[in-house]
């Protein structure tokens, strides 16, 4: 590598470090237009291979929540980066599942609502998706995943080649199959749990009732977290730390926000 691209190197990797909302640091070195380029695109692919549900009654709870939880969140991370739009799609797929993609694109499973089944244990399933988008996790796993000369190579410093569309599609979070959500690491679970934690207690809804979900789900894995908890930590830990954060979260619980979304819970 020439002088001149060992310098622009450099000042890319350390443009690219910084720290998370919640103060965790962090190297995330791909451009944000190319991250919301490449969730748009996965997502659009989603919407071909999976029936969205247009239904009213999942689709209008769906909507309540996110929008309390989105108004929330750009309250409660105020100095996060928020995309300036939001799509957030319900799937037509009994597995209890539920996936973020760069740019605002939230994707939610009907299985997930039949675990889910409160306006507040959805909340903490849509805090937990929109946790993972402020918090810029698929540019640093893109980042890990690909490694940081990859990572570079999509800024434009490595000349042309041909990237590998399923390494890209697992820094993202998807499967083979379009749809399959995979987990992110075991930090950026504990902190989407976390931050969602107090998205939706910011958002007026009960977060005692977030721990009530990932109990739930627990339980439903047989004594083995269900696959949208595959690399956090054993349950009991999860919970542990949600619960010894737990009054930190009602201190900040309005119920002016969430009580709109009431009127969808059983319709």
């Amino acid at each position: 590598m020439s002088r001149p691209n060992v310098l622009l190197f450099i000042l890319v990797l350390l443009a690219g470090c910084g720290e998370s909302p919640t103060g965790r640091y962090q190297l995330a070195l791909v451009p944000d237009s190319v991250m919301r380029d490449m969730g748009e695109q996965a997502f659009a692919d989603i919407r071909q291979h999976r029936p969205v549900v247009t239904a009213p009654a999942p689709s209008e709870l769906v909507r309540c929540v996110a929008e309390a939880v989105i108004d929330a969140a750009r309250e409660h991370y105020p100095d996060a980066a928020m995309p300036p739009a939001w799509d957030i799609a319900v799937f037509d797929d009994p597995s209890p599942n539920a996936f973020a993609l760069p740019g605002g694109k939230v994707g939610i499973h009907t299985g997930m609502l039949a675990v889910a089944d409160s306006p507040s244990q959805l909340a903490a399933v849509i805090g937990h998706e929109v946790a993972h988008v402020l918090a810029n996790h698929g540019n640093e796993r893109l980042t890990q995943t690909l490694g940081i000369e990859a990572a570079l190579y999509l800024v434009g410093l490595f000349g042309e080649g041909e990237m590998n569309q399923q390494a890209l599609m697992q820094a993202l979070g998807l499967g083979a199959e379009l749809g399959i959500a995979l987990p992110f690491s075991r930090a950026h679970e504990e902190e989407a749990d976390l931050m969602g934690l107090m998205i939706m207690a910011e958002a007026g809804f009960d977060p005692r009732q977030g721990v009530t979900l990932w109990e739930e789900m627990a339980a439903r894995g047989g004594g083995r977290p269900l696959e949208f908890l595959s690399t956090h930590p054993a349950h009991e830990t999860r919970i542990e730390r949600l619960r010894a954060h737990m009054e930190q979260a009602l201190s900040i619980q309005t119920g002016e926000k969430a009580g709109k979304c009431d009127g969808y819970a059983h319709r």
